[in-house]
């Protein structure tokens, strides 16, 4: 199978490629948002890998082999299939479930991947912010626990990269590529969840998470100890992404699947939902495209497999957005908002409109002019013609996003990298084209451009072909909301008036006459 020609590469290919040829890669969360694109770049550029195992269960119905055909007609695999038309007998399903014991493998599943792997991937997790402890002690922490418990019994094991976050320590303000202590033990919490009542480990919730906004951060931070404590004596790294949303180029542009943190918030604007929220303006946005995150966790599984670990932790790998140009929140939104303008949905319910608030108080004023009152009014309008209101119910929802958001919106984070710029340093020219993920001068306002048209695409469904008549739509919009706007505030202003007269004894004409008189005399 030729390599990739677009790509100056040796016989052998690059060093990652060779790295990775003949070898056997298991993955979990392989059919989540990072894990699809780390599957398509693996078997695309790296053409000579020998197999990916991916861990999976049935859901919705479906068993582990009809969820694998549905996970490869994706159209991010489009490319996949084209350039490497062959690759399907190299991807193979393994049953299980991370939230199970031993990771829900059977005897002989099990066997084999002690046999046959030799490069691990540990990307599950649930990535809810508002999961119940429980749930989110399960899977991420006693799922990584399994995972390098078994991990400890493969002979050919080169290397195993556990994917953390780069919010795990939030509670601080500076985060190095370093462990920090939890505030409680893995061991501990995994027993706790176990021999409490879900209804009694509800109550004690608030005060086990302390100072950190979410059961996700809290478990994700503890599961950080668990690579420490069973990661000693294996090849094993930890990568760190921030907030990781849309591709920026591969393989598609654009791309995107989830509703999840700020993509969730431009699908409420452009929708026409969102009309406020809750942002600091000035607060550094660490958003990282998907392929560029891949990129960097491909690499480096390459660098701890060729870089034997001598210090007493295993490496840390922290991927954030700001090396050398920052966008601020208030830049994303400005920006993506201008190119939203340009082509909006056809789908959306109102013009595009977006107040920033970095102020609770003034949040919660404007949420109540902007979103409560006109959700009444339409709910209003759905019970006078017999219809179920809901508009209300709808921005229930968005204020709950909203709260569980906010804290890493109006937050500023100093994040070191000196691993990860040290990794990319190391690439040779080739690697580097093949497997791009610096974020020095990254050009936003391209990237945001193309999260735009990925979100009209992927997430509206919308056909380019219709942005002329959205634009038609969106023009109309515009115009009512600002008939809507003035015509508001003037009856405010005519209220106040109102209120003022009643309370001084005004009249229009006597304030006439005032002013008249004061005219005459000058």
């Amino acid at each position: 199978m030729a390599i990739n020609n677009n790509v100056s590469t040796t016989a052998l290919g690059t060093p990652i490629q060779q790295f990775y040829a003949g070898q056997n890669v298991f993955i979990t969360g392989g059919t989540g948002f990072l894990g699809k694109i780390l599957i398509e770049k693996l078997l695309r550029s790296c053409p000579n890998i020998s197999s990916i195992y991916l861990l999976m269960r049935s859901k919705k119905g479906q068993n582990v082999m009809q969820r694998m055909d549905s996970l490869f007609e994706d159209p991010i695999f489009q490319r996949l299939k084209t350039e490497v038309p062959k690759f399907r007998h190299k991807v193979a399903a393994v049953t299980g479930d991370c939230a199970l014991p031993g990771l829900g493998l059977s005897t002989s599943d099990r066997d084999l991947l002690i046999c046959e792997i030799t490069v691990v991937f540990n990307v599950a997790a649930t990535v809810r912010f508002d999961e119940k402890m429980k749930d989110a002690v399960t899977i991420n922490i006693r799922g990584p626990k399994e995972m390098l418990s078994l991990c400890r019994s493969m002979p050919n094991l080169r290397a195993v990269i556990h994917v953390s976050t780069a919010y795990s320590n939030c509670v601080r303000d500076d985060i190095a590529e370093k462990f920090y202590s939890p505030t409680i033990s893995a061991d501990s919490i995994i027993k706790l969840v176990n021999s409490v009542d879900e209804s009694k480990l509800d109550e004690m919730t608030p005060k086990l998470l302390g100072n950190y906004p979410n059961s996700y951060a809290f478990t994700k931070q503890i599961a950080e100890q668990v690579v420490q404590q069973y990661g000693k004596d294996l090849p094993v790294g930890m990568f760190r992404p921030a907030i990781v949303v849309s591709s920026y180029k591969e393989p598609v542009e654009g791309w995107i699947d989830n509703v999840y943190g700020p993509t969730g918030a431009l699908v409420g604007v452009g929708a026409g939902l969102i009309r406020t929220l809750h942002i600091d303006r000035n607060c550094t946005a660490e958003l990282v495209p998907v392929d560029y995150t891949v990129n960097a966790l491909i690499a480096t599984a390459w660098d701890v497999a060729n870089n034997k670990n001598e210090a007493a932790d295993p490496p840390i790998y922290n991927y954030h957005s700001s090396w050398n140009n920052r966008v601020t929140w208030g830049d994303y939104n400005d920006v993506a908002l201008k190119h939203g303008k340009k082509m909006p949905s056809v789908r959306s319910i109102w013009c595009y409109t977006l107040t920033i608030a970095s102020n609770p108080l003034m949040y919660y004023i404007y949420s109540v002019l902007l979103h409560i009152l006109p959700a009444l009014l339409v709910d209003f309008g759905l019970f006078i013609i017999g219809q179920k209101p809901r508009a209300i119910k709808i921005y229930k929802k968005i204020h709950k996003f909203s709260a569980v958001t906010t804290y890493f919106s109006t937050r500023m984070w100093k994040f070191s990298n000196d691993n990860t710029r040290g990794l990319w340093e190391n690439l040779t020219p080739e690697d580097k084209k093949l497997f791009h993920f610096s974020m020095l001068d990254f050009d936003w306002n391209d990237f945001l451009h193309k999260c735009v048209v990925g979100l009209r695409f992927y997430t509206f469904k919308d056909d380019p072909s219709t942005i002329p008549v959205a634009r038609k739509r969106m023009a109309r919009f515009l115009i009512l909301h600002k008939a809507i706007k003035y015509g508001f505030f003037g009856l405010v202003c005519w209220l106040l008036y109102g209120i003022l007269a009643l309370v001084f004894g005004w009249s229009s004409t006597s304030s006439f006459s005032t002013i008249s008189e004061s005219i005459t005399i000058r």
